[in-house]
């Protein structure tokens, strides 16, 4: 097995270097932006933060954040609707599998068909090598065959092209993405599970001729099955990463880029404010979000709030590359799933009260 990942990882390796160096990448173009002059960021800043409507607009929001989330944890509103919504999220954990390789296989197959790697902001010249890397990458992941081996050539590939195009952290979202399928696999439906039954019936020809599931893939899955628990907190942990760089590096460090956007779609006749309070409105709302997602806290809500910011997007910039965002969707619709799992602050709440619940004394009795 060690010897077919190293291949693997050389192979997804080399893939990645060579669609990278068979072309020029345009590392400059961003999905929408028209182009715009520099924006020195400290005045950009500055300018935005001590005017006073700005100033107000952006504290009041702030506050009624903090003070929505602090009246939901002291009186815990409607607790019965809360915990049917989690218990039937919850019932989907066994689709999450397949949820997650739609989320990063057609991105991929798009990417593949349109030309460019993993990013729209990444397109080689001579894209013969990278639209086989997506076509095939994607369909095997849709198709769950030999899942987690192909997550892993993924996983590499990715990591191998972003240390020589630093631009590919607008798609940063896919290295959770591939961390998660490779330990859930395929799940079902897919091949795998196909495979996998006909492998493990002693009775069909299949079985006797097929040395790897019972050599390679059971040890694999007895092995690494306890990892399965930590999913949620790859997907939480990556894709708060990639919300923060979003809001921080593409918005309140680039203004220029965005107050060009703003300005192409008149998104001051929406909402009338000024393009600055636009810009550093959406790059601390992404901000919060990626915290949030980062620490596990109010995760569902965090996800829920994503998936609302994605949705605005793709509905109010008609020419945004709407494949490019289809990872973001799904991932964020897992952990609508998964909740906040391990490590998160979601998780300590929970202990907490189920902690104190169990420690409140027994009401009197009648004979008391």
């Amino acid at each position: 097995m060690s010897s077919a990942v190293r291949r693997a990882t050389t192979l997804s390796g080399l893939v990645a270097l060579l669609a990278l160096a068979t072309g020029t990448v345009s590392a400059h173009v961003k999905y929408v932006t028209p182009g715009s002059d520099p924006v020195e960021v400290a005045v950009f800043l500055a300018d935005a933060l001590t005017n006073p409507f700005n100033l107000a607009v952006l504290t009041a929001g702030a506050l009624g954040t903090i003070t929505a989330g602090l009246v939901y944890l002291r009186f815990r509103p409607f607790p019965n609707d809360v915990r049917v919504f989690r218990r039937t999220l919850q019932s989907y954990e066994d689709r999450l599998p397949w949820l997650l390789r739609l989320a990063v296989g057609l991105p991929l197959v798009g990417a593949g068909f349109s030309g460019y790697f993993f990013s729209p902001v990444v397109q080689p010249a001579a894209p013969v090598f990278v639209r086989l890397f997506g076509i095939t990458i994607g369909f095997l992941l849709l198709f769950g065959f030999g899942t987690r081996l192909v997550a892993a050539v993924g996983l590499v590939s990715y990591l191998v092209a972003l240390a020589v195009e630093p631009a590919l952290l607008l798609a940063f979202e896919y290295v959770p993405g591939f961390l998660a399928i490779a330990l859930v696999g395929g799940g079902r439906p897919s091949a795998d599970h196909v495979v996998a039954s006909m492998a493990a019936d002693g009775q069909t020809v299949y079985s006797r001729i097929d040395p790897f599931y019972r050599r390679v893939a059971l040890p694999f899955v007895e092995r690494t099955r306890h990892l399965e628990a930590y999913v949620p907190t790859i997907l939480r942990v990556g894709l708060g990463l990639t919300f923060v760089y979003l809001g921080v590096a593409q918005k309140l460090m680039e203004p220029g880029d965005a107050l060009a956007v703003v300005a192409k779609y008149d998104l001051t006749a929406v909402v009338p404010v000024a393009p600055e309070l636009w810009v550093v409105g959406a790059g601390l709302t992404e901000l919060l979000v990626g915290v949030l997602l980062i620490v596990g806290a109010f995760t569902r809500a965090a996800s829920g709030v994503a998936f609302l910011l994605f949705t605005t997007t793709l509905f109010g910039l008609p020419d945004d590359p709407v494949l490019a965002h289809i990872s973001l969707f799904g991932l964020v619709s897992a952990l609508l799933v998964t909740g906040g799992g391990p490590y998160s602050v979601d998780a300590a709440l929970h202990e907490t009260a189920s902690r104190t619940d169990t420690d409140v004394p027994p009401g009197p009795t009648k004979g008391d």
